[in-house]
C-alpha cells in the first residue's frame, strides 16, 4: 500500500501519451485503440496516440513523448510494455500511466490499479502519482523480476513454440516439461554488503521488492516503495525435490521449504562461469555480460494510482 503521503496531484499540468502495444494480450481486438480514445474523449483529456506493431517501437515512441513534454506516459499493454516504458520515465519528472492490456499485469496488480479499461483510464486522468521502486541490472531496469537458470530457458523455449503457432499457454507449459527433462544447475557466487554465498542451484529469481512467499497471497507484493530487492533460490536438488517445491509453491508454504533460501538487499552482485549468462527482465530475454550487478533504485518511478480517497 502506497501512503497518501508519498501521492502528489497531478491533473493540473495534465499531458498524456498513450502507447499501445498492437501484440499484447485483448489488444489483437481491432477496436481497442477506439475505446481508448473514446475513453479519454469522454474525461475531456487529449492524447498524443500511437499504437506499435513492433516491441522495438515503444522505447522510440515513449522518448519522442517525453521530448514532446507530455507529462504522462500511458502504457498499454502487459508487463513487458509498461516495463520498456518505465525504463524510459524512471529518473525524470514525468509519470507512467498504465492500461493493464495484458495476460497477467502483475505490477498494475500489486499496485491496485484497475484492470478495467473504463476504471484504468479514470485513475490516470484522475488519481494520484506515486513514487515506487524500479530494479536495475547492468544499466537495464525492471519493474517485477529477473531471474536466472532454469526460467530463461522456459522462456526461450516457449518462444519457439509460439513462433510456430502455438497458444501462449500451451507454449508455456510445453516448455516447462522440456526443460525439467533436460535442467543443468548453475554454480553462482553472489555478493552483498553483508554476505557471500557461492551456490549450485537451478534459478536465482530477484524480485524488485519483497515477494510473498506463502498463503493466498503468493506471488504479489504487498508494497514496492520498500528500497530493497528480495533473492530467492534453491538448494541443489533433483527433479523430485523441484517438482516438491513447485507443489509447496502452488500451497502457499515455501517460506516453510529447508530447500528454498531468501535474501533481501538494496544490491547484489551475482557472477557465475562464462563471460555472459542469459537473464531474463520482466519476461524479455537478454544475453548480459558478467558479473550481474543489481540494484534498487528506490522511488525513481512515478506511477499514477487510484487516489487513496476513493
Amino acid at each position: 500500500m502506497i501512503p497518501e503521503s508519498a501521492m502528489v496531484d497531478h491533473t493540473n499540468s495534465l499531458r498524456l501519451a498513450v502507447i499501445i502495444n498492437a501484440g499484447s494480450g485483448s489488444v489483437r481486438d481491432a477496436d481497442l485503440a477506439a475505446q481508448v480514445c473514446s475513453q479519454f474523449s469522454a474525461k475531456g483529456v487529449e492524447v498524443e496516440f500511437c499504437v506499435c506493431a513492433e516491441g522495438t517501437d515503444i522505447r522510440q515512441h515513449a522518448v519522442k513523448a517525453l521530448q514532446h513534454g507530455c507529462t504522462v506516459v500511458v502504457a498499454g499493454g502487459g508487463d513487458g510494455t509498461v516495463s520498456t516504458v518505465a525504463s524510459v520515465v524512471a529518473g525524470t519528472s514525468a509519470a507512467l500511466g498504465v492500461l493493464p492490456l495484458g495476460t497477467l499485469n502483475h505490477f498494475a496488480k500489486d499496485l491496485g490499479i484497475p484492470l478495467g479499461l473504463e476504471e484504468a483510464v479514470a485513475t490516470i486522468v484522475e488519481g494520484r502519482v506515486a513514487k515506487v521502486d524500479i530494479g536495475e541490472l547492468n544499466g537495464r531496469t525492471f519493474i517485477n523480476n529477473s531471474s536466472l537458470g532454469l526460467y530463461p530457458k522456459i522462456v526461450r523455449h516457449r518462444e519457439e513454440h509460439q513462433r510456430l503457432g502455438r497458444s501462449k499457454w500451451w507454449a508455456f507449459c510445453k516448455a516447462i516439461l522440456m526443460v525439467l527433462g533436460r535442467y543443468s544447475f548453475l554454480k553462482v557466487k553472489l555478493s552483498t554488503d553483508e554476505k557471500e554465498i557461492i551456490r549450485s542451484t537451478p534459478f536465482v529469481f530477484i524480485g524488485n521488492n519483497e515477494y510473498e512467499i506463502h498463503g493466498l497471497s503468493i506471488g504479489t507484493r504487498a508494497r514496492i516503495d520498500s528500497g530493497i530487492l528480495s533473492l530467492y533460490m534453491t538448494r541443489r536438488a533433483g527433479r523430485i525435490r523441484l517438482l516438491g517445491l513447485a507443489l509447496r509453491g502452488l500451497f502457499g508454504f515455501l517460506k516453510d521449504s529447508v530447500d528454498f533460501d531468501t535474501i533481501t538487499t538494496s544490491e547484489v552482485t551475482i557472477d557465475t562461469r562464462g563471460r555472459s549468462v542469459q537473464v531474463a527482465l520482466d519476461g524479455e530475454l537478454f544475453q548480459i555480460e558478467l558479473p550481474l550487478r543489481y540494484r534498487c533504485r528506490k522511488q525513481e518511478l512515478g506511477v499514477i494510482v487510484r487516489n487513496v480517497k476513493e
